[in-house]
């Protein structure tokens, strides 16, 4: 029990500093993921077919590809062909590889979600709209976009959710987010070896975190009801 006590503060700290690299990386991925998602999903729903399929073409394969796999080649793949590695070997490159990854993989699953918002809104609103002589645009904007929103809550929320466990794959690039911080503990960390009580505790951190969160977009969803 005493062991148990000199350890706790120690691995708690520790845990921490590594929740808080998991929370940026989550933040990061959003404000990058949310709005290049959108210009993704103009560019897959463009009617300039080139455009179109090459933005069809990239959602394929990141789509269809592990995320893990993209977060080795998005960190690896520069270093071998250019033969420096153009992210650094320090934890703030491996941090910037990790977000550009995070971002694309993202947003090319929010663009799909965004796709489906807008494909479900009953075409007669485009079409009353440009006969009462407004652009797309505008349609867009003041109709079409609040009721997308409404619709794409709950899928969005989803992949916010499934994004805040996996920020834990950045580990496979030597990120220390917080099951990295728990997992040392088991190889040997600040005095601390062969405990795997500390890898526990990483699960109360995301249970939490995804706790908060799925609160939030119910109150959200409760919110947008007025457009049923």
């Amino acid at each position: 029990m005493d062991k148990f006590a000199d350890q706790f503060p120690i691995v708690i700290k520790a845990l921490n500093s590594g929740f808080l690299q998991t929370m940026k990386l989550f933040f990061v991925t959003l404000l990058g993921a949310l709005p290049l998602g959108l210009l993704i999903c103009f560019g897959s729903t463009s009617r300039f077919r080139p455009v179109k399929w090459l933005f069809r073409f990239i959602i394929w394969i990141v789509r269809g590809t592990p995320l893990m796999i993209q977060l080795l080649i998005i960190y690896y793949f520069p270093g071998l062909v250019l033969k420096n590695n153009v992210w650094g070997i320090a934890e703030s490159g491996r941090f910037l590889a990790a977000s550009v990854a995070f971002i694309i993989n993202y947003a090319c699953y929010f663009s799909e979600i965004y796709r489906g918002g807008i494909i479900s809104i009953p075409v007669g609103q485009d079409e009353a709209g440009l006969v009462l002589g407004m652009t797309r645009s505008q349609i867009f904007f003041r109709v079409k976009l609040l009721q997308m929103v409404k619709r794409i809550v709950p899928p969005m929320s989803n992949e916010i959710l499934t994004l805040v466990k996996d920020t834990s794959l950045a580990r496979i690039i030597a990120l220390q987010e917080v099951i990295w911080a728990g997992q040392a503990f088991m190889k040997g960390s600040q005095g601390i070896s062969g405990e795997i009580w500390p890898l526990f505790f990483t699960a109360v951190y995301y249970l939490i975190f995804n706790g908060i969160l799925s609160l939030l977009f119910g109150k959200l969803e409760k919110k947008l009801d007025y457009f049923r």
